[in-house]
């Protein structure tokens, strides 16, 4: 989440002063796509231990 924000925001200044290209930081699409990341974050984690919370622990353990 935010280690990816600081990682663009650098991206972008590094390209920006390399390449000469004009850039801008919109703060909304940084609030976008942290929130973006949040909810899928939340989804791949939550979806996957709502599933294993269902399962039979010695059921679960057999397969292993």
């Amino acid at each position: 989440g935010l280690i990816g924000v600081f990682l663009g925001i650098g991206a972008t200044e590094l390209v920006s002063r390399l390449a000469g290209w004009p850039t801008s930081i919109v703060f909304y699409s940084i609030v976008l796509s942290f929130i973006v990341c949040t909810i899928t974050g939340i989804f791949f984690g939550w979806y996957p231990a709502r599933k294993a919370s269902s399962l039979d622990p010695i059921t679960a353990l057999r397969y292993e």
